[in-house]
This record gives C-alpha cells, sequence and structure tokens, in this order.
C-alpha cells in the first residue's frame, strides 16, 4: 500500500528523485552494517502511527509488536531479547526517510519493519540502504519498488496483482460487462492497481474519472456516473476517501456493486461509508478472520483479540508475519549484513498470512482473497488468483 501526501515542493522533488522508475539510486551501501549486540537484538519500526493513513499504520504496529511481545516470551532469538526502537513517520514521505536515518546511525537497529505505504517505504530505503540494514514493509506494493534493491523486502502481493484479480471478479464472478473506473489520482498505489485493470479488463470502461486524496465532496462526478449504464463500479484508493464515496454513492441511489483493492481493509473504511450504506461491496485482503485458517492463524487471531480487544486487520496480520520473517532470518547473523543475506535466502515461510518466498527482487506473491461485504460486515472471504 502507499499513499501521496502534501509535500513541499523541495520534499517532492526529493521524494520524486528517490522513486523515479520505481528504483531508489542510494549509492554504495555499508556491507557489514550495524552489528548485533551481544545481549538484544534492536529492531526499527517505521510506521504511520498518526496522519492520513494512520489506521494502516497502527495495525501494523500492533501486529509487530504482538510479534515481538511473543518472540522474547519464548526465549528471544539465540537467546537474545529483541529491544524495539518505535518511530513514528507521521504518513509523510519525507519524516519516513527522517526516522530511518535516526533508527540506523543513532539507534544502531539491525532490520527495520515499516513503513507501510509505498511513497514512504521508497523514501526510507535509501538510507537504509546506505547503512546496510535491511527493511521490510509488510504492505508497500508499488510494482517496480524492489528494483536493484538488495537492502528492501516486501511482505505482500503488488498493485498489478490487484489489479488483475479485480478484472477477473468483476468479470466471472459479478458478470459486469460494463463498468466504471475511478481512480485516486494523487496515489501511485491506486495508479498501478487501475493500471493493470485497464489492461487486463476485456469489457468496457464506460466512465474512466479520477479523484484527489483528500477530497471529500464526489456528488458531481458520482451524478455523471449516474447517468450512465454500467454493471459495477471499480475504485483505486484508500479507504479515507473509498468510505466516503460509498456514503455518497449510496446516498445519491447508485446500488452497482463496488469494488476495491486492499485499500478499503479496516473499520475505518466502514466508519467513513456507515454500516447502513456499506453493502454490495467487494476488496481484496492478504488475510481473513472468515474463512478456514491455519492453527498458526488460529493462534495470532486469539493472541492479538486477547492483547487488543479486537480484530485483526490484513495490515496487523502482515507486520506480525514481517517481524518473524526479520526474527528467522536474524538466527546466527552477527550484523545487518548477514541479516539481510538471510532475509534473501527466505524460502517457504509458513507466517499468519501463508508462505512467504522471496524472488530475484525480494518481493512475494501472497494467497489473496476476496472479501464480500453487507452491512458493514464482511459475510465472506474467497480465494483469488489473477
Amino acid at each position: 500500500m502507499k499513499k501521496k501526501f502534501a509535500l513541499s515542493f523541495v520534499a517532492l522533488a526529493s521524494v520524486a528523485l528517490l522513486a523515479a522508475c520505481g528504483e531508489v539510486k542510494s549509492g554504495a551501501s555499508n556491507a557489514a552494517g550495524n552489528s548485533v549486540d551481544e545481549k538484544t537484538i534492536k529492531i526499527g519500526f517505521n510506521f504511520e502511527e498518526t496522519g492520513a493513513v494512520a489506521a494502516y499504520g497502527t495495525s501494523e504496529q500492533k501486529g509487530a509488536q504482538l510479534a515481538v511481545d511473543e518472540i522474547n516470551a519464548a526465549g528471544g532469538i539465540d537467546g537474545k531479547q529483541i529491544e524495539v526502537v518505535d518511530k513514528d513517520n507521521k504518513s509523510e514521505t519525507a519524516e519516513a526517510a527522517s526516522v530511518t536515518t535516526n533508527l540506523v546511525t543513532q539507534s544502531k537497529v539491525s532490520a527495520i519493519v515499516g513503513p507501510a505505504t509505498s511513497g514512504a517505504t521508497a523514501a526510507a530505503v535509501a538510507n537504509a540502504t546506505k547503512a546496510g540494514v535491511p527493511l521490510i514493509s509488510p504492505s508497500a506494493t508499488q510494482d517496480g519498488l524492489t528494483k536493484g534493491q538488495d537492502y528492501l523486502f516486501i511482505g505482500t502481493f503488488q498493485d498489478s496483482f490487484q489489479g488483475k484479480i479485480i478484472s477477473n471478479y468483476v468479470s466471472d464472478k459479478l458478470k459486469a460487462k460494463k463498468v466504471v473506473l475511478y481512480t485516486d489520482n494523487a496515489s501511485d498505489y491506486a495508479k498501478g492497481i487501475a493500471k493493470a485493470f485497464r489492461e487486463a479488463y476485456k469489457g468496457e470502461i464506460v466512465a474512466d474519472e479520477t479523484f484527489v486524496a483528500g477530497d471529500t465532496d464526489f456528488q458531481a462526478a458520482l451524478t455523471k456516473m449516474k447517468g450512465k449504464d454500467f454493471d459495477a463500479i471499480v475504485v483505486p484508493g484508500y479507504y479515507t476517501e473509498a468510505g466516503k464515496i460509498v456514503n455518497q454513492a449510496r446516498g445519491m441511489g447508485i446500488d452497482k456493486p463496488i469494488v476495491g483493492g486492499d485499500g478499503f481493509n479496516g473499520e475505518e473504511f466502514v466508519q467513513q461509508a456507515t454500516a447502513e450504506k456499506a453493502s454490495n461491496i467487494y476488496f481484496i485482503s492478504g488475510f481473513s478472520t472468515t474463512v478456514e485458517v491455519s492453527a498458526k492463524a488460529k493462534a495470532f487471531l486469539d493472541a492479538y483479540r486477547a492483547k487488543y480487544n479486537e480484530e485483526p486487520s490484513t495490515f496487523a496480520a502482515l507486520a506480525y508475519d514481517s517481524v518473524h520473517l526479520v526474527a528467522n532470518a536474524a538466527k546466527g547473523a552477527k550484523n545487518s549484513g548477514e541479516i539481510k543475506d538471510n532475509l534473501a535466502k527466505t524460502k517457504d515461510f509458513e507466517g499468519v498470512t501463508g508462505q512467504t518466498s522471496f524472488d530475484a527482487d525480494h518481493n512475494t506473491v501472497k494467497t489473496a482473497y476476496m472479501m464480500t461485504m453487507n452491512n458493514g460486515k464482511v459475510e465472506a472471504a474467497e480465494v483469488v488468483k489473477p
């Protein structure tokens, strides 16, 4: 997942330079990286704990901390306790880069978990690479983000994967021959899904409209859509706007299916849409509590509910797995460079979100689910493929 935030001209230019072509040119790295302490292993958290997408970051922080607590209670890694250095990047890409610098140079962490979004991850990875410290984002999905990045690892599927899934689902399951595409034009995440959808969808896109992150009034665009003949609305975007779009569309009498990516995940989407109007909704998730789960996933569910008195989102589950991936790679490692090398060798690691293996570019393809929501509740989850 990723989001583009309001930045100053200088900050925006810097991020554009970092993320151009999905590749960050960060120069040579310190191959050995930071040393692993004799008594503890430091892991940095770089999450969006406040700001525009705090729902993602706070969920990931909770899942990651639960994993740390469990690992430490079980004896740690090679007898060493994990020491967490938790930093809030405030949902700002420039802050994500600054947080990384602080974590690798001041706190001397051996690995970083987060950020949650691709824009923040693209901004953070250069400083992690320079210090020779691996960074794993549980949920950054931008295609090409890891290209040429030895120290960056991604814990979930990419945007193009989601776009293809949505195309197949609206065609095969919803029998939609005509759709409206309504995309967040300020988000690389949303634009990536939309691009893949356009390329894969064989039906007719009767309207291809855009909005911008931060918009709150969608009446004009929805009025235009209402006058057209279509079978479904596809909304690549985040809960902050998507929930409002659902609320306003339903309020105008538009009752067609509304379909989105994993940006719809979380109770915040329902809060924006309202439970009364959040029906006939379909969205992608990397984790589901509504289908039969493995023993490991069941244990995670029980522990998360007990600790936080709430249901875990896919972001919490992905972050939980990301910490365990780092812990597994830290076994026997003397420095952060060795942790990076061990992460790159990961094959078929069994987590609560399924098996993880990193390919040559450090991406992973995971099982995905299409969730069906009615009256603000997920009623079904179906395994889907692109």
